[in-house]
């Protein structure tokens, strides 16, 4: 073939993919670019294992109890991602739903597919339990999605077992009574008193940590920053006195055990030479710290990170971050694209891996994390979001209590992935413009 040709091929092919849709037998594909579980692990079932359905459209024998007919191909990404989904709803819900997986890509489930009228895959039907279709959907649909359709189509799945509860806490196991000038206004950690931020505002002075907690609150002001230096003192590391951050010199470098980057704070360049010499690090001005500090941003909120502390997020093949673990997930609301994150459990560091399909999470590893969503409550007696320093992700259930008794000033729910995501899905445009913004820098 010659180059030409080549490119010509690459050009179909390429717009093939772009248009999300892949033709086979008649039957187009709900396509989808990110990886799905490998064919050796989809658990799919074999045609002839399905009970084949009627000429009028109704399904066949299913107990009496309601059914759910995916209807796809082995080869099918977004079917590939549902399989497992599809199993673990075949093994929770058995004896209570029938659930059924067609290949329609096969030669003898083509006539199947005629009878079902399939356009697209993969499709999927709802059966009540005296075998009428009550809903049909075309294309990807998550296993919290399908719970859901059921619910609302009034079938009872839960065969009059409990569910466990979950973990709650809305009033503190232990007061925080630690003075106010000595809490960070952003984080809630102690202030060092070597390395705290003084920001001047006309409701009175707002401590922070550290410089970069003033950059994260930097970055989330929604007011007019011009000059806004001119209101803000840093910690001369070395004798404690208050200096203005635009005239001080700052020590930088990352901290050998988190990889996070310390800065320290100098009236005195020497000075600052003199403590690079025992520690390490770069000596560098104000204009060169602000802009490292705020080099990396959150991709929902935009608020600035470590990417040492953050959720890596990958989106349509590009990576970004998520300051916390529900603003990872809102990359998805943001974007609009299918994404993957990554975000070490709170308690122990394991890696718990959620992806997503069209909103809905479409695989959980390990499918026994969940979501700590903090809260506090308002000067209304409501409760609402602690911040994005009070949220996380956990391996289990188990975990999220363990960290809640090591942390008894927190307070909030646990709260599954999914709803996690679905929260984020449901905000508006102009509601994830104003995420994690401040309007007004006061002191708590």
């Amino acid at each position: 073939m010659n180059s030409l040709a080549k490119t010509a091929t690459r050009v179909a092919v390429l717009a093939v993919v772009a248009a999300g849709i892949i033709v086979a037998g008649g039957i187009q594909v709900a396509c989808d670019s990110s990886p799905g579980p490998s064919p050796e692990s989809s658990g799919t079932r074999d045609a002839e294992d399905t009970a084949k359905p009627t000429t009028d459209g109704q399904a066949g024998p299913s107990g009496g109890v309601p059914r759910l007919v995916d209807l796809g191909a082995k080869m099918c990404i977004p079917c590939k991602m549902m399989a497992p989904m599809l199993e673990e709803l075949k093994e929770e819900y058995a004896g209570r739903l029938q659930v059924d997986f067609i290949d329609v890509w096969l030669p003898e489930n083509k006539q199947i597919a005629r009878q079902y009228g399939i356009r697209l895959i993969p499709t999927q039907i709802f059966f009540g339990p005296d075998g009428k279709e009550l809903w049909r959907h075309e294309g990807f649909l998550s296993k919290e999605d399908i719970l859901a359709k059921w619910k609302e189509l009034g079938v009872d799945l839960s065969g009059g077992g409990a569910a466990a509860p979950s973990f709650e806490r809305l009033t503190p196991a232990k007061t925080d009574d630690r003075p106010k000038d000595t809490v960070c206004y952003m984080c809630d950690g102690d202030v060092n008193p070597k390395t705290c931020v003084v920001v001047q505002t006309d409701k009175g002075p707002v401590n922070l940590c550290s410089p970069h907690c003033y950059f994260i609150m930097y970055s989330c002001l929604t007011q007019d920053k011009a000059g806004f230096e001119k209101k803000v003192s840093v910690t001369d590391f070395s004798d404690g006195k208050m200096l203005p951050v635009t005239g001080a010199v700052y020590l930088y470098g990352p901290d050998e055990q988190t990889g996070r980057s310390t800065i320290k704070a100098f009236a005195d360049r020497d000075a600052a030479l003199k403590e690079r010499q025992a520690f390490g690090g770069s000596v560098i001005n104000w204009s060169v710290l602000q802009g490292k500090e705020l080099a990396t941003r959150c991709g929902f909120c935009d608020r600035a990170v470590y990417p040492e502390d953050a959720a890596v997020v990958r989106a349509d093949g590009l990576y970004t971050w998520g300051c916390c673990s529900h603003c990872a997930l809102g990359v998805a609301a943001r974007t609009g694209k299918d994404i993957e994150v990554r975000q070490k459990d709170q308690l122990t560091g394991e890696m718990i891996v959620v992806k997503t399909v069209s909103g809905s999470i479409a695989s959980l590893e390990p499918k026994t994390a969940v979501a700590w969503f903090g809260m506090r409550k308002k000067p209304d007696s409501t409760f609402g979001s602690a911040g994005c320093f009070h949220q996380g992700f956990f391996t289990s259930a188990e975990n999220l209590k363990k960290w809640a008794e090591q942390n008894p000033t927190e307070t909030g729910k646990q709260i599954p992935i999914a709803q996690a995501l679905a929260d984020k899905m449901k905000l508006s445009l102009q509601q994830i413009q104003k995420a994690c913004k401040i309007g007004e820098c006061v002191p708590k």
